[in-house]
């Protein structure tokens, strides 16, 4: 019988279906086709999800781990499994078998189709459908009568087969269940690599066996098992990530000749670390070299089963290689110009090794060499032109320039870097040689980054990347994309992540007290120092490293106050200042600012960790002060003296300026105030 509340309930479900539009669905990355229809799929206790294609063990811990999700965003504890397909509310059908290993070449798409009564995923294989589920857990919203995903046909595949991040777990030693909660991230946006950067000139983080004293002497008991090992690669192969293994060479090698310095082009001893003037690269005229890479990438190919193997090849600093004459000598009897010949010469013989070991070797674009073998994979750093140079030259490429996340770049910035964009050298590329652009990779490098800030340094932004690689080029609506990455980061906190939750941590910490409110309005305005642009160093021996536990280490990367109050401005500018309720956001905001300092004080002065931001919080306050002065200039439309915008200008200057690593990034639309109380406004209000 039809009640009238379950009429109502349709009404709202058929009201709220008619307000979806592809635009407005929150999802990250955008899939490649959309169609809404109408109605809804109702998420309730009852829900149950079911395989019947192909059997695959990644879908078969796959579904439970997204009903568990499912259990997580609803708060609701599902009551099972169906005992066939024929009244099960999700059928998943993978049409063929994965392969053993993960490969590049892997069709990754899928369908989803939802109705009023059932949704069905076909994929073919478990890559797709695992990419499927994670859209569908998207699309689970509240609505008047329940849980609910809309009726919707999605077609979606990858723009680009390898959507990587590199973790840099060198420089600060990043734990398993840190990295592993990062997969999971990567997974809920369809990122399907992780380049493991495992040495470095601070650290060499995996267990040889073959060799000991690299594990033994460059990590400071900080590594990763064997055995650790094998269980995260089978980790992230559940969740459909490849791992790919760098090792860097021959340079960025400090902690491997810490170990076995007969490897190095100058005499050691050597010690892991980063330390000023102390270069250090293998060297690469002895056969005695070839004979330990030999048997450490055998040792290191046979761990891990991906076919990539990374062998860094960037930065070679040349003076070890300058200083020695048998190297120099070395060089001119084999006919080489150059140091770079020498690397090329290096690189050769390496590829023939990782070869040997069933490998493709990648390499960062200073091994691009045309002696090298067209199976190289070149990842570009420098620029997109060198990525289509590469690409030119017959060698597949990947781009991380521009995907930097720890130059501390806003979302958009990075979001804007396209592998073909127009302003490279892609577009001038054939269609075969644009075919050999891979995709590309995030970089989180881990000088500044700890267990404790990794997440916040990675999260949100990273899934702009993601997006970047996986939509349609066309996708590249700034405001659409941050509304759904703000939507995102909030979900990402039912998968473990702590982008959000520490930052509240870290905050009590700096403050030492339970009443963080004035600390927080400081700390959501400021971001760290962009560009590599921060002034510690790595100390040198025997103190082991720079605290990275001050408000520079707290604060986002991107603040979203900042954001949304530039936004609010540019609002009110392009309403010719006749904005109202623009008008009485701003007017609240610099309010608040401007009385903060007075309540911040006695936090600052009580922690001695957070006297270096003293002058932040005083600019602040003179910085909204001066807003308030500029709103009303305008109202009125009585400009102020160029006295006056003079002094204000010269607030907002030292605020752009790093102090205490951190920049207050409400000046710039502050000082779009200001430049408008400095002229007459006709349109102003009178």
């Amino acid at each position: 019988m039809r009640t009238p509340q379950f009429l109502l309930c349709v009404s709202f479900f058929s009201l709220f279906a008619m307000a979806q539009t592809p635009s407005s669905l929150n999802l990250m990355p955008m899939p490649t086709r959309v169609q809404i229809g109408t109605g809804q799929l109702v998420v309730d206790q009852s829900f149950t999800a079911v395989s019947t294609g192909q059997k695959d063990a990644r879908l078969d811990s796959g579904i439970p781990r997204f009903l568990d999700q499912i259990s997580r965003q609803t708060g609701m504890q599902l009551n099972g499994q169906p005992a066939d397909a024929s009244n099960a509310t999700f059928i998943i059908r993978a049409e063929n078998a994965g392969r053993k290993v993960q490969e590049l070449d892997e069709d990754e798409s899928y369908t989803l189709e939802i109705t009023t009564s059932r949704a069905t995923l076909t994929a073919p294989n478990a890559l797709g459908a695992l990419h499927g589920l994670q859209t569908f857990l998207q699309l689970i919203e509240p609505t008047p009568a329940g849980f609910a995903v809309p009726a919707i046909t999605i077609q979606d595949q990858p723009r680009f087969p390898w959507r990587g991040l590199l973790i840099d777990v060198s420089r600060h030693f990043i734990p398993i269940e840190v990295l592993e909660r990062n997969l999971d991230g990567m997974a809920a946006v369809k990122m399907n690599v992780l380049h493991w950067h495992l040495s470095d000139d601070e650290g060499f983080r995996v267990e040889s066996k073959r060799f000991s004293k690299l594990h033994q002497s460059g990590s400071e008991g900080q590594y990763y098992t064997q055995a650790e090992i094998r269980d995260f690669l089978a980790y992230a192969r559940d969740r459909g990530i490849r791992v790919v293994p760098e090792f860097d060479m021959p340079g960025h090698s400090r902690s491997w000749l810490a170990a076995y310095p007969e490897l190095a082009s100058l005499p050691g001893p050597y010690r892991a670390g980063r330390i000023a003037n102390a270069d250090t690269v293998m060297d690469p005229t002895r056969d005695q070299t070839y004979k330990f890479l030999d048997k450490f990438i055998g040792e290191m190919a046979a761990l891990f089963p991906d076919a990539y193997f990374h062998i860094g090849g960037d930065e070679v600093n040349n003076k070890p290689w300058d200083s020695n004459p048998k190297i120099q000598e070395f060089i001119r009897a084999h006919g080489m110009k150059n140091n770079r010949d020498l690397q090329a010469y290096f690189n050769q013989r390496l590829q023939k090794i990782v070869s040997k070991h069933g490998k493709i070797m990648v390499g960062w674009d200073e091994v691009l060499h045309p002696d090298l073998p067209k199976t190289v994979v070149v990842e570009s750093w420098r620029g997109q032109d060198s990525l289509a140079q590469a690409a030119k030259q017959g060698y597949r490429s990947l781009l991380s320039y521009g995907y930097y996340l720890d130059l501390i770049w806003p979302a958009a910035r990075h979001y804007a870097v396209d592998p073909m964009t127009t302003t490279g050298g892609a577009p001038a590329l054939t269609a075969e040689e644009q075919k050999r652009i891979l995709g590309g990779e995030a970089c989180m490098w881990a000088e500044y980054v700890t267990p404790e800030t990794i997440d916040s340094r990675l999260w949100p932004r990273v899934a702009a990347i993601a997006e970047r690689l996986w939509s349609p080029q066309e996708t590249r609506d700034n405001k659409s994309m941050y509304r759904r990455l703000d939507e995102l980061s909030w979900r990402l906190r039912w998968l473990g992540l702590n982008h959000e939750s520490n930052y509240v941590s870290m905050l009590h910490r700096l403050a030492g007290t339970d009443d963080i409110a004035a600390l927080r309005i400081l700390a959501d305005v400021v971001e760290p120092t962009k560009d590599y642009t921060r002034t510690e160093v790595f100390p040198k021996p025997p103190v082991k490293r720079t605290p990275l536990n001050r408000l520079v280490d707290a604060a986002r990367p991107e603040s979203t106050v900042a954001r949304q109050f530039a936004e609010l401005v540019d609002t009110y500018v392009q309403s010719d200042y006749k904005d109202a309720a623009a008008e009485a956001q701003i007017r609240a905001s610099l309010v608040k600012w401007r009385d903060n300092d007075a309540n911040l004080q006695p936090v600052l002065d009580r922690s001695f960790i957070l006297a270096e931001d003293k002058p932040l919080s005083q600019d602040l306050a003179a910085l909204a002060a001066a807003g308030l002065q500029a709103l009303d200039s305008i109202d009125k439309n009585q400009p102020l003296p160029d006295a006056w915008r003079t002094e204000q200008l010269a607030v907002v200057d030292r605020s752009m300026k790093p102090r205490a690593n951190l920049l207050v990034m409400v000046a710039p639309p502050i000082q779009r105030l200001i430049e408008a109380a400095a002229a007459s406004h006709q349109g102003a209000k009178p």
